[in-house]
């Protein structure tokens, strides 16, 4: 329905708000730059289940060093792939660079993780429960960027407004990396900073105590309800398709955006990925 409608031949009888919900299904699932369906688990959709169950057992099994290892890579190879499914596909990335940037980014999450609860444990019980959260922002940090090194190199993909290509910047492939990344961090933040306040707090009643089997059911049934709302706010911080203006692109792509285009073209437009 969606295709058809691209192309001015919406089937009789369809209703405005049948091709809204369409489209809606079809943002989901479909890839904006290559149109390719893309896998579930990746899709930003996935994000509450997936995240969810991620996110409870990271805050519950913080304790032991075997723990936090493999929640850790659980977390971080979840986070690969939602990276590399929702990449700004006309930057193609290898598999050398994905294995690099999947290697590093566990890394950097197991090193933090481990490192500050090394140095955490004569600290009080809710700092040592922030300590996922620092380990997931210090990954993100560096998944992402790694994962989408080849657009840092060789510049992202601008259009303007009629969506033709005129060129590549490096300055809007940082740009909309710095953006996601800070709304990847956003997404997790709240869920795990306040609700190991939560959980100290619930933990220390008479009838928690009682039930601990539940404490990590609990946790990912939380740990949903924060990304319910965080999904979508996190996503709605920046725009997915970036209006930059042509005066923050690099100088040679200002001369070569006139040059081709002949008349002043004040914007440009990319997708800066989810």
């Amino acid at each position: 329905m969606v295709e058809k409608s691209r192309m001015g031949t919406v089937p009789p009888g369809t209703r405005v708000e049948q091709l809204l919900y369409a489209k809606k299904l079809y943002d989901s699932a479909f890839h904006p730059d290559t149109g390719d369906k893309m896998n579930v688990i990746g899709r930003m959709s996935f994000q509450v289940p997936g995240g969810m169950i991620i996110t409870g057992f990271m805050l519950q099994f913080y304790r032991t060093i075997p723990a936090v290892i493999f929640w850790q890579w659980v977390n971080q190879s979840f986070n690969a792939l939602v990276n590399y499914t929702n990449r700004n596909a006309a930057s193609p990335t290898s598999v050398r660079q994905m294995a690099v940037s999947y290697i590093t980014a566990t890394t950097a999450a197991v090193a933090t993780a481990v490192g500050m609860n090394m140095l955490t444990k004569r600290a009080p019980p809710l700092v040592g429960r922030w300590v996922p959260f620092a380990a997931v922002a210090a990954a993100n940090c560096v998944n992402i960027p790694m994962m989408r090194q080849q657009e840092l190199i060789q510049g992202i993909c601008v259009k303007d407004r009629n969506h033709s290509e005129i060129g590549h910047s490096r300055r809007a492939a940082a740009i909309g990396i710095t953006q996601v990344v800070i709304s990847r961090i956003t997404m997790a933040a709240p869920g795990m900073i306040l609700l190991p306040v939560v959980m100290e707090r619930l933990e220390k009643l008479r009838c928690m105590k009682r039930i601990r089997v539940l404490h990590a059911p609990l946790q990912v049934l939380l740990s949903g309800c924060f990304l319910i709302f965080m999904v979508p706010v996190a996503c709605g911080l920046f725009p997915q398709t970036c209006e930059l203006p042509v005066s923050y692109l690099e100088p040679e792509l200002q001369d070569t955006i006139k040059a081709k285009c002949g008349e002043p073209v004040p914007y440009v437009y990319f997708n800066k990925g989810l």
